[in-house]
């Protein structure tokens, strides 16, 4: 098997193991009734419209113990590998997938036991803005993605730039939220840009906070406000979260984009 080229790092390298947490099943109700399921649809559907031109190929979803996408890319026909931090993480996974449909293993997410070029995409969803190294998180998704690589991360430059202001008042309504890391956008696709791949696609899901969409629960006006806010240019300019794909620069040839 070919060396990660993390694997000789120091020990404060190792995943924060954030994703014990979103595999959890208090973290769940954090996406339960109509608001959260409206959450999940958005998510799902935007992930799978970047994916149209990778039908059945093989995924790999770095701390997906939440099972937010792996349910619908093995439903889909996806070839699906789930990897966490901890034994727990697959919990969620085995309540909703038949054992054998899809792939688990434990290990540092920053020191990903396989191959380069393991897979035909990887993804990561409610992990880089946990994740200290975020950087050498990036480099390892790239490592072994062959072609594709998306992610979802807060912008900065939404309602989240008032994030320091607002997270108490944030986590009166939410109990459970947790700090975070914000991104610009010249950032994180800079850093994807040094590991060899470029052509982003960026994805706003909302342009409204999301605490707000929990506070107003009507789901119905929140799709209604959110698609004004994207017909005016809100949602893309100042959206957020935002789901990303960029594109292996070595392996563009031929992708019908």
């Amino acid at each position: 098997m070919t060396q990660s080229p993390v694997e000789l790092l120091p020990i404060k390298y190792q995943s924060e193991k954030a994703d014990i947490e979103t595999s959890s099943v208090d973290y769940a109700r954090r996406f339960s009734g109509a608001v959260g399921q409206y959450f999940l649809d958005v998510q799902t559907k935007i992930t799978l419209d970047l994916l149209a031109s990778w039908q059945n190929s093989r995924v790999l979803d770095i701390g997906g113990g939440h099972a937010q996408l792996a349910i619908p890319l093995v439903r889909n026909g996806f070839d699906v590998t789930v990897v966490g931090s901890d034994d727990i993480c697959r919990k969620r996974l085995d309540k909703f997938l038949e054992y054998d449909s899809f792939k688990y293993e434990t290990c540092n997410l920053l020191q990903l036991p396989f191959d380069n070029d393991s897979f035909d995409v990887v993804i990561s969803f409610r992990l880089l803005s946990h994740e200290r190294n975020w950087q050498i998180l990036i480099k390892e998704m790239c490592r072994v993605a062959k072609e594709v690589v998306i992610v979802d991360y807060p912008d900065i430059r939404s309602f989240n730039i008032l994030y320091k202001m607002l997270f108490k008042v944030k986590k009166i309504f939410e109990g459970n939220t947790r700090t975070f890391r914000t991104f610009s956008r010249n950032e994180i696709i800079g850093e994807f840009h040094r590991s060899g791949f470029t052509q982003p696609i960026l994805k706003p899901e909302f342009f409204l906070p999301m605490v707000l969409h929990r506070t107003i629960k009507v789901v119905s006006l929140l799709k209604s406000i959110e698609n004004i806010c994207a017909l005016i240019g809100l949602k893309y300019f100042f959206g957020s979260p935002i789901i990303l794909r960029v594109l292996s620069l070595k392996n563009m040839k031929g992708i019908n984009l």
